[in-house]
């Protein structure tokens, strides 16, 4: 199935700096003094071993991101391996909601940093403010994320590399008398306590070490990812636990394990002795540089979740929304405002379990989907493959049993409750969107309601009969009603009352006379309504409020085109200001039958009412219909691919799935207008059905520019359409529009 793609733009620059400064974040602030309370002296020990654990995980990552290319990450493997089901969304949200608290968590972090520097700014407003920078600047492109890991990384490793060096080589920084402290290496100690020791200071840092999951969750938007994905990945964590190993030594080394054990500025402590001048300060502004490429990246990773998730239709579909940056600002926009409002709210230390406890399963089940899909595909070109297969799987998966058994009790009791909690959640939405699909499907086979037919003349009375019979042709119980005015003057005399009274009695006879042979054609209930008003659109707005049920009018376009441009026209108010779906037909020629229906698509609601409207005419009998997207001619070749899966995407929404009746086609254009006009001509439509623009709505338009001229030079039939939203609706919208451009 085609799906709407991101846009490849990240260099391999860009993506190993995404995984290393990803990785290399706050945690070695702060875990490093830990550990050594946990492990002492064999806590670097134990950091090189987390890093070659962390090895089989990230060989198993390479595989899969070069085999699955796209966005999402462990969610897109699980989803190969295991389906759309339960363990797909329990994976995707748990890891879209675990980079989303650490990003709070982070942003936190980042706020208290920069206090240290400026006590009178406020940690919250900080925070937040943070996560709408780095939010607006991920709308804008991931190119730009990329650039400031790489900005913020390239600081990073430059200050750990003088604090290694310097560490190593001043006479006040690593010794092996400090480093040892009196103890012994596994002196006194038997197999099961150093194991156990060692299990639990690897459990306390192993997430340090996933940072690279980064890479694989935005693996569509990755240039060359057959060869940038893996060696991002690979080199990322090689400099990361290159980096981790050498700073724990050093800081080991220079303070005693006993006074570091707990601190949570370890670093800064040992940096005060071997940098007395200036060491302090760059640390601390190291710190605060790490936890902005943490916000970066955890933001980076949740995004790219919620839009995967979304366009798996596990979320709601708004969140796959792309803008004209080709990056779903819809996503972003969500994540942002929950890690504000978590960061606002200050219970970012206790959904921090959700962080640590997350990723362990999350890793889990990546490791197990690597093992099903290499036994339910093995035909599948994989770019990248693992050595020694499937030891390193079953190495990554036993690795993640092992932390997931010493972890926090805290951070698993919180997992189990997530877990649970989201397993309501989607066996809830899943019944409630099965039903409604059914339901939806039900009406539709079932029908209901009425279709107004408004019109005085015979002719559009016959022309929009023929019309709404086929449109209601397959549903039962739906009627049709030819409505009709008669124009009252302002001033009617008592004389002129019967003779008004049967002129309006001969409209209806005339009216019934050539429409209900239609209808009756094709089984449908018809019957024939006359109202005296002194202004059409009154008439019809008080039968529209007396009867909930009719779901459309249909209205006729004037031979005199005088009339619809005269102010306040007739058709312009009921397009405008109806609350109810509205269409205009310009018949030429539908008394031949309708035998091609053509479907310009946009992405506003009024050109998804044309899809559906075209699938009803088509149902009785399949009628060919072509949805036909236009795009202007550019130099990126991306863009048809982009599009084609967009209209996909647009189609199989609104109509459940593709029908094979319906040909998407998508082209480069230099004029809109004349594209449309082209294939209009060439593919010989009896019918051409499209939305109104939003200028509709605007007094000096009739139904948007292109579709008046489309109106006036379109040699086959056209159908304009209107779908009612409410206010507040197409206020969204338009927002959402300009967000998109």
């Amino acid at each position: 199935m085609a799906k709407r793609k991101l846009k490849r733009q990240l260099n391999l620059l860009q993506v190993i700096m995404l995984g290393t400064a990803g990785t290399i974040a706050a945690e070695i602030f702060v875990l490093t003094g830990h550990a050594a309370g946990i492990a002492g002296p064999e806590a670097v020990l134990a950091l090189v071993l987390g890093g070659v654990l962390t090895l089989s995980i990230a060989l198993n990552y390479c595989e899969l991101a070069t085999t699955y290319p796209v966005t999402g990450g462990a969610m897109t493997y699980v989803g190969q391996g295991f389906g759309n089901g339960l363990i797909m969304f329990l994976v995707g949200s748990l890891d879209g909601l675990s980079s989303t608290f650490y990003a709070a968590l982070s942003a936190i972090g980042f706020a208290i940093s920069v206090n240290v520097f400026f006590p009178v700014l406020p940690i919250v407003p900080v925070a937040v403010a943070v996560i709408v920078v780095v939010a607006a600047m991920h709308t804008r492109g991931v190119t730009k994320a990329g650039n400031l890991q790489i900005v913020l990384g390239a600081f990073l490793l430059v200050v750990f590399a003088i604090y290694i060096i310097r560490g190593l080589t001043d006479p006040s920084g690593f010794s092996e008398a400090t480093f040892n402290s009196g103890n012994i290496v596994f002196a006194g100690q038997n197999t099961f306590q150093v194991i156990a020791r060692m299990l639990s200071a690897i459990a306390l840092t192993y997430n340090a070490y996933v940072g690279f999951e980064v890479i694989a969750d935005d693996a569509e938007e990755i240039t060359k990812p057959t060869r940038n994905i893996p060696l991002g990945i690979l080199i990322s964590l090689g400099i990361a636990t290159l980096v981790y190993s050498l700073v724990s030594l050093v800081t080991i080394g220079t303070v005693p394990f006993q006074q570091l054990a707990g601190s949570e500025t370890a670093l800064t402590d040992a940096a005060a002795r071997f940098w007395p001048n200036g060491g302090i300060q760059i640390m601390a502004a190291a710190g605060i540089v790490a936890t902005l490429t943490s916000v970066n990246s955890a933001m980076l990773s949740a995004t790219r979740e919620a839009f995967t998730l979304s366009r798996e239709r596990v979320w709601p579909r708004v969140f796959s929304r792309l803008s004209r940056w080709r990056t779903p600002y819809a996503a972003i926009i969500l994540i942002a405002l929950i890690s504000a409002l978590v960061a606002a709210i200050g219970v970012v230390d206790f959904l921090s379990y959700i962080s640590s406890a997350g990723y362990m399963f999350v890793l889990f089940w990546a490791s197990l989907a690597m093992l099903r899909l290499r036994k339910d595909q093995p035909n599948i070109e994989r770019p990248f493959k693992v050595p020694f297969y499937p030891l390193t799987p079953y190495l990554a998966a036993a690795t993640g049993v092992l932390i997931i058994a010493f972890a926090d009790p805290k951070a698993l009791l919180f997992l189990g409750a997530v877990l649970a909690g989201l397993s309501v959640v989607f066996w809830v939405s899943r019944y409630y969107h099965t039903r409604s699909e059914l339901q939806q499907k039900l009406e539709h086979e079932e029908g209901g309601g009425r279709i107004m037919v408004a019109a005085v003349h015979q002719d559009t009375a016959v022309s929009l009969t023929r019309l709404a019979a086929q449109l209601v042709d397959q549903q039962e119980d739906t009627s049709i009603c030819v409505f009709s005015v008669k124009k009252t003057p302002f001033k009617l005399s008592e004389a002129q009352v019967p003779v008004f009274v049967q002129e309006q009695n001969s409209l209806k006879k005339q009216l019934l006379a050539v429409t209900a042979p239609i209808a009756q054609s094709r089984n449908v209930p018809l019957y024939v309504k006359s109202k005296a008003a002194s202004r059409v659109e009154e008439a019809i707005y008080g039968e529209l409020a007396r009867h909930r049920d009719i779901s459309m009018v249909l209205l006729g376009y004037p031979k005199d085109e005088s009339k619809i441009h005269t102010p306040n026209n007739i058709l312009k108010e009921i397009v405008m200001t109806a609350q109810r779906d509205v269409g205009v037909l310009r018949d030429r020629g539908l008394e031949r039958g309708i035998r091609r229906v053509l479907v310009p698509v946009g992405n506003g609601p009024n050109a998804r009412l044309a899809l559906r409207l075209a699938r009803d005419l088509a149902s009785p009998e399949p009628i060919p219909v072509t949805a036909l997207r236009l795009i202007m001619k550019c130099d990126d070749a991306e863009v048809v691919e982009d599009q084609q899966a967009q209209l996909h995407d647009i189609v199989e929404l609104e109509l459940g799935e593709v029908p094979p009746y319906v040909e998407l086609k998508v082209e480069m254009v230099s004029s809109v207008l004349e594209g449309i006009l082209e294939e209009s001509k060439r593919g010989n439509y009896d019918l051409m059905i499209i939305g109104a623009a939003e200028e509709v709505l605007s007094p000096e338009q009739i139904f948007g520019t292109l579709n008046d001229s489309l109106l006036e030079e379109a040699e086959c039939s056209m159908l304009v359409v209107r779908q009612y939203q409410p206010t507040g609706t197409i206020w969204l919208h338009k927002q959402l529009k300009k967000i998109e451009e």
